[in-house]
Parts: C-alpha cells; structure tokens; sequence
C-alpha cells in the first residue's frame, strides 16, 4: 500500500485513474472463471467468525482458520501487513507492532506474543534468530517507545525473537525516506538488506531531494546492534518515474540466481546481485501505457520468468470493476530471453468487485510445484487468488477466497498472501490472520515440499 509520504499525491492517483480508465481500451466482458463459488463461513474451532460474515471461496479452497486482530493491535489505524515464516511459526507485521504465532497446527494457530511498536508499514522479515521491520513514517527516535510527532526518523527496526514469548528490541538503522519494504541477501555470518523507499518528500529531514536510489545496510548476524549503512547505489540510469515518486516499491532477491528484480516508481529494473553491495542494472523497464506503480516483483523457480504487479491506484482505490481495462492494476508476465526480460501476457482476477471495494493487485508468492508455474496473490478486498501462469501468453485463475464489501466501507482486505508447508496464510488488514487449503491437482504436490522458513523477497529453489 501506498505510504503516508505520498498521500499528498493521492489526488494525482485519482485523476490518473479517471483519465486510464476513460481512455483505455473498451469495458472488459463480464468477467468469468473456471472455478465455481461456494458460500462458506469460518469453521468450527477457529477462535472467533469472521466479523465481515460468510466467506466465498472457489470449490477447491477450504478457509481452515480465523485469527481476529486483537489488543492492542485492533484499534482503527492497526492494519496488518506483511509475513513471514520460520520453523513453526508465523510472524505478522501490523501497523502497532508485529505477532508471532505457533502454527505446529494450522487449523488452530496459537498467538504467542505481541509487541506493540507502532509505525507504518512494519512489513517483517525473519533470519536466524533476528526479525526485522520496514519502518516508513517519521518518528521521534528509533525506539518503539518514540512519538511520531518529531518526524526525525524512519528506517529498520532489528529485534532478537529468540525466546518467541519475549522478543528483545536489540538496534536499528536510519534510511533515506525510510523503508516502505526491504529484502533479505544473505551472506555467511553477514545480513545484507536492500532498503526500498519512496520519495523525496519536500522540506523534510528524513526524506530529501533527490531520491534516486535504495539503501544498502549491512547487519552482521553476531553483533546486529552495529548494523549500518553501507552503499546507496543509483539503480536507475534512464530516470523514468513516476509521477508520484522516485525511488523503489520493492525488491525480490534470488541470490542462487545472483538475480533481482526491483520493482520501482514508474519502473521496473532487472538487477546482477553478485556482489550484494554493487547490484549492476542489466535491464530498465516501462510500461507507460499500463504500470503506474511498479509494486513487487516475482521470479519463477528456475528465473526464467518475472511477475512484475502495478498498484494502481495506491492501494485505496476500486480498480476491479468492469470500467478499468484487465490490463491496469495487474499483473504482467515476462520471459527472460537472452538474458532480456520479454512481455507475454496480464493477470487480472475475473472476478468484478463492489465499487466500494479497494481491489488491486498486491503481494504473493509462488505455490512450489515442480514443472509448473503457480502463484497465490493478495488483492485486498479482492481477496486472495491462486492462478496458474505456467504458460506465459495465458494466465488463469484456479481458485480463490474472499470476503464481501467490508463493513463501514473502507480500506481492507488481504495484504499478503503465502504458501508455506501445504497451507496459505493471508494477512488481512482488518480480519486478522486467515489459514486456507487448496486441494487441486495442479498444486497437490507442492504439499511434498517442506520449507524450514519462508521470506518471500529473498527467493530460494525447491
């Protein structure tokens, strides 16, 4: 989602939308899809029922559990965001704070503990036994205890969650407009954090002109208290942005691949990772007649493909409705020919939302099956989609699960959405933790792969 640094711009959005829209191409079809709806409500033993109501998923997608945002994170501005996985647990960003929660047993995850340390974003990552969160909002200091009203800093937070009942706040590293999202390298007994951030913002002392970069911080894994910046690299050499901000959205790392792909305002950029602290620019991208926002990026298991998503939008806006053109909000499918990225098609969910019903394309993560091609993906009040893209040119949705219109209107919806260890979890903004199952022929094997942690930036093969 958006950040609270470009809300000023919202009205751009806005306008941007009105005019894509009456330009483009001509009203979609009624859209349609394979798989069937089937009314379903939360099942017996998940802690609580859905305070939206029933649910309606696709006839191989099963909603296993509910976890409702509880205090002091469901008060109105605590959305949840971002996941992350490590062994049996599952760690949720929330703009108060982060969860960790036991899910030994998915059909009934365990909070574990909570730490209140609020900020926007709070997207999470987790590495041994450090967690670290993406701050992007002006604080009064790096502690979890500062005010925002001083605006004097933004940036990574670093926890110990060794003892999951007690996390340990343990540093933190200041960043050039902050970190709206951040990814993972590792390297030996060394971290490498690739810190993604928009900007400028005009007379701030977080945020100055020009932003024409990512940060690079360094985390030594043995002593993370000395963690620092160490190279802001300008990864864009023909300055295409967007209107609304240069800078990156996000970056996917896939270190076997020594690749990454950043997905940034107005661009899309292909990355050699060999030396983590010198990413070289191997390919610009735009696509200036369907990206407004270059969100997040995503390598298929041998790299030979990359999703790129456009957040049109910001994230607030109604954009699955049959008036904006399939091929805005979505997501876009590149081969990777002689080394060069290459269009082949757009996914959209078939599926017409309410036009009170913030929709868009967000964050996923591949379901790992050998041969195949297969991603599930948040899209907020769109819910979540399971969707085969194994032939580039013709994308198609296999399942899905989704709430009606949230109730008092508003932002809501599925942040995130992952698989992990024969599971989906989905992060919703303001339902809590949801836990899925698909039972589907084309993903069935993926429950033979078993995951000892999960960060979906930092990309691994299976």
């Amino acid at each position: 989602m958006i950040s609270a640094k470009l809300r000023g711009v919202l009205l751009c959005t806005v306008l941007f939308l009105a005019s894509a829209c009456a330009a483009g191409p001509a009203a979609t079809e009624e859209p349609t899809s394979a798989t069937t709806p089937q009314e379903t409500s939360a099942p017996a033993g998940t802690p609580a029922a859905s305070p939206s109501g029933d649910v309606m998923t696709s006839d191989n997608v099963k909603h296993i559990a509910n976890m409702p945002l509880t205090a002091p994170f469901n008060g109105e501005g605590d959305l949840g965001t971002d996941l992350a996985f490590q062994g049996d647990y599952a760690y949720v960003g929330n703009f108060g704070g982060f969860s960790i929660y036991d899910i030994s047993d998915p059909t009934k995850p365990q909070l574990v503990s909570q730490v209140s340390c609020p900020a926007q974003q709070n997207d999470v990552t987790i590495y041994k036994d450090l967690l670290i969160l993406s701050i992007d909002e002006p604080r009064g200091g790096p502690e979890c205890d500062s005010a925002e009203g001083e605006r004097k800093w933004e940036g990574l937070r670093i926890f110990n969650v060794k003892d999951k009942k007690s996390p340990e706040y343990v540093g933190a590293v200041q960043t050039d407009c902050g970190s709206h999202t951040h990814t993972m390298v590792p390297a030996g007994e060394t971290l490498y954090v690739y810190v993604s951030s928009p900007g400028p913002e005009p007379d701030s002392e977080t945020c100055p002109a020009p932003h024409e970069l990512i940060s690079i911080v360094e985390i030594p894994t043995k002593s993370p208290a000395s963690a620092k910046v160490v190279a802001k690299p300008d990864i864009f050499p023909e300055r295409q942005h967007s209107e609304l901000a240069s800078g990156c959205h996000d970056i996917t790392a896939y270190p076997e691949k020594k690749l990454a792909a950043a997905a940034c305002f107005g661009d899309g950029v292909l990355l050699d990772i060999s030396d983590p602290v010198k990413p070289k620019v191997l390919q610009q991208l735009t696509d200036l007649e369907n990206f407004q926002i270059w969100h997040s990026a995503t390598f298929n298991n041998d790299g030979t493909k990359v999703v790129f998503s456009d957040e049109l939008g910001g994230g607030g806006q109604a954009t699955c409705d049959r008036n904006t053109p399939a091929t805005k909000g979505a997501n876009a499918i590149y081969d990777v020919v002689g080394g060069k990225l290459e269009r082949r098609g757009y996914f959209k969910i078939p599926r017409e939302q309410q036009p009170e019903e913030n929709c868009v394309a967000h964050n996923g993560s591949l379901i790992p099956v050998d041969g195949k091609d297969i991603m599930v993906q948040s899209w907020y009040q769109g819910g979540v989609s399971i969707w085969d893209f194994t032939d580039s040119s013709n994308p198609k949705e296999i399942g899905y699960f989704e709430r009606g219109p949230h109730e008092g209107g508003g932002i809501a919806g599925s942040w995130s959405a992952y698989y992990y260890n024969g599971y989906i979890y989905s992060s919703d903004m303001t339902e809590g933790l949801d836990v899925l199952e698909i039972t589907d022929p084309l993903t069935d094997p993926a429950k033979q792969v078993k995951m000892d942690d999960f960060n979906v930036q930092t990309q691994k093969s299976y």
